[in-house]
């Protein structure tokens, strides 16, 4: 396929992974990278493979554990700008492809290192799942409401936020500083550390006493001027009417009388409870529809499927259709950059761009080393 974009150009080699690994290489190809994804032979099948995340990209099946397929990555690596690599730390060192071996046959290499705890530290060769990450942080501590324990989310904060986006945006630091330099770089990106930075804010506000316990301020569910209420039918709405000027066109439009103060936290209890039994009055829908077109920051909380056809997602193009599956269209959006192709990973026969000529890869591929 032949790709466009900023990235057009990028060779990519992105080390099977879960989650955020292959994120970062999705957003890499979203702008148009070229993404060659190294599978185990054994996990290639028949079929191409379908998640939304491998959108875009080549894939090959390649045996690291044997010498003839680490040889192999090595010449892919040697046409290559980025590797993506996923293992805890010494693997990729004792497999033979690590950065150093790496480096030897491409010094203008960056190597990507995507772990959760980080290439060093106590944790470092420990196991470890976003949850983790996110509790040691002091990340975890912060979300819930007040009086219960602590709510994980889905795992987006430490995976793929602090992870995969942090990873792709490393690798673009590397990308700019190597035209400069002409030399490679390894990135360190800990989920642990990505969580970290995001909530930035939150640590000074902590520690200067502005921010108080989990689920007793002003944007975690403690004020019920920034919360979730539920409608007549059972679904629900979110309200983001933190402004004062926001707040009078939501209590104009709700033709609310005698509120309780919302300035004063003590009367922030009463003043959920008289929000709950308005929303409890009218459908999801009929508040859509009284909201419309105002600045009373309350909308509908959509399920995935009906965010899709959302006015406003349709009339962006918000998602784009992709043999059946809706997928997010990439983003950020770059003014005048056409979307790219988005289909699923497609098998990479002709390897000769990437270093190994036709002569080697069917050599291999009679060896069982790639498939």
């Amino acid at each position: 396929m032949t790709r466009q974009g900023p990235l057009a150009g990028v060779k990519v080699l992105e080390l099977a992974g879960l989650a955020p690994g292959p994120f970062a290489g999705m957003m890499l190809a979203d702008h148009g990278a070229e993404v060659l994804r190294i599978d185990r032979v054994r996990a290639v099948g028949d079929k191409p493979r379908r998640d939304v995340m491998d959108r875009g990209k080549h894939s090959i099946g390649l045996d690291l554990k044997s010498p003839e397929g680490v040889e192999a990555f090595k010449k892919l690596a040697a046409t290559a700008d980025v590797v993506i690599e996923v293992f805890r730390p010494g693997v990729a060192e004792r497999l033979g492809i690590g950065p150093d071996d790496l480096h030897a046959v491409n010094p203008g290499l960056i190597y990507g290192r995507m772990t959760g705890w980080g290439q060093e530290g106590p944790l470092a060769p420990a196991a470890g799942h976003d949850i983790d990450y996110i509790a040691i942080s002091g990340v975890l501590s912060m979300l819930g409401r007040e009086g219960d324990k602590p709510t994980p989310p889905i795992n987006i904060l430490g995976d793929f936020a602090g992870g995969g986006l942090m990873l792709a945006y490393g690798v673009l630091l590397a990308l700019i500083e190597r035209q400069r330099t002409g030399r490679g770089r390894v990135i360190d990106a800990a989920m642990v550390d990505g969580a970290a930075i995001l909530f930035a804010m939150f640590y000074h506000g902590v520690q200067s006493g502005f921010w108080g316990e989990r689920g007793t301020n002003l944007l975690d569910t403690g004020a019920p001027q920034y919360d979730t209420y539920e409608t007549a039918d059972g679904g629900h709405v979110a309200v983001g009417s933190l402004e004062p000027q926001f707040w009078d066109e939501m209590v104009r439009l709700m033709e609310l009388a005698d509120l309780p103060d919302r300035n004063d936290k003590a009367q922030w209890p009463a003043l959920r409870e008289r929000l709950a039994a308005e929303f409890r009055k009218r459908t999801r829908d009929e508040w859509e529809d009284l909201f419309a077109g105002s600045d009373a920051c309350v909308s509908p909380v959509l399920s995935m499927g009906e965010a899709v056809g959302h006015p406003h997602n349709v009339a962006r193009q918000s998602f784009v259709e992709v043999d059946g599956i809706h997928h997010p269209r990439p983003a950020p959006r770059l003014v005048g950059e056409p979307v790219q192709d988005l289909s699923p990973a497609t098998r990479l026969a002709d390897l000769s761009e990437w270093g190994l000529s036709t002569e080697e890869a069917d050599k291999l591929r009679a060896q069982g080393v790639l498939a």
